[in-house]
């Protein structure tokens, strides 16, 4: 089949995968201070480092239509997967784009899947694609088949820092302050709608992460028949010791590892971890 997926960088990667599928990366823009960027070949040290300068917290704009307009003619189908229509406009701005596309070209084949996830959540999905397309199913086969994907998929966050969530406003700063002091880990996950929502609150980071590695088998079914995405906040030995736990206490087909960039890491921040099954 001659297709293309086209993600946006809500979607994080690491070169084996990037190498694995024929893929297009659509930036979102993110503000942070004085600074205004594309998320593209942005140095993540240095991104976290702005950001414990800076007062206010990032923010995250999502590309425009003609952001996607211009991969439509890469290939004769074209699939593509956003972050969560529920955290972000990306989705309905691929949707306008397809329809000008439609508009102007006429016959083409051109979906656009909402993750209902993001980071390796988002990345999965398009892991999902290039296995099936690999296998010969049919376009239409593919869509129905990645749509239970996402519909059965599971995201959860496990959060280091609360400072940004202080500083955007989401949480009370003195309540913050608190919590920080308390240890708190909050642990988030994205709802059946795509949403994010707080999951569990879990005093310490060693209690954190064991709960977090629990989750995997309370929340997972069928798990020698997945792949499960790690994705890290520069915190590379974080994800490679759950990674080594999650070999030893689960099944899964694979896992891999990816570093997120800077549109999941404005929220996730330093030391954030997501997994994705």
């Amino acid at each position: 089949m001659d297709y293309t997926i086209v993600m946006d960088s809500g979607a994080d990667l690491n070169e084996d995968i990037k190498r694995q599928i024929p893929l297009r990366v659509v930036p979102l823009s993110v503000v942070l201070g004085e600074h205004h960027f594309l998320d593209e070949n942005v140095n993540i040290q240095d991104f976290l480092a702005e950001m414990k300068r800076t007062e206010s917290a990032p923010q995250t704009a999502s590309p425009s239509p003609s952001g996607f307009l211009k991969w439509f003619e890469e290939a004769e189908n074209i699939f593509v997967v956003t972050l969560s229509s529920k955290i972000s406009s990306t989705y309905n701005n691929a949707l306008l784009a397809k329809t000008m596309f439609l508009e102007q070209q006429g016959r083409q084949f051109i979906h656009v899947f909402d993750s209902l996830s993001a980071s390796a959540g988002e990345t999965l999905v398009g892991l999902k694609i290039a296995e099936l397309a690999h296998d010969n199913l049919k376009k239409e086969e593919i869509v129905g088949r990645v749509n239970q994907y996402i519909k059965e998929m599971r995201t959860f966050f496990l959060l280091d820092s609360l400072e940004h969530l202080i500083k955007s406003g989401r949480l009370n700063r003195f309540a913050g302050t608190v919590a920080t002091w308390l240890s708190i880990k909050p642990i988030l996950g994205a709802s059946d709608e795509g949403t994010i929502d707080l999951f569990e609150k879990v005093r310490g980071s060693k209690r954190a992460f064991s709960r977090f590695l629990e989750i995997i088998g309370e929340k997972g079914e069928k798990l020698e028949d997945k792949v499960l995405g790690i994705a890290h906040c520069n915190c590379l030995d974080k994800a490679m010791a759950l990674k080594e736990e999650v070999v030893q206490k689960y099944s899964f087909k694979d896992v891999i590892i990816v570093e997120m960039g800077a549109t999941i890491s404005a929220y996730a921040d330093e030391g954030g971890l997501l997994i994705a099954f």
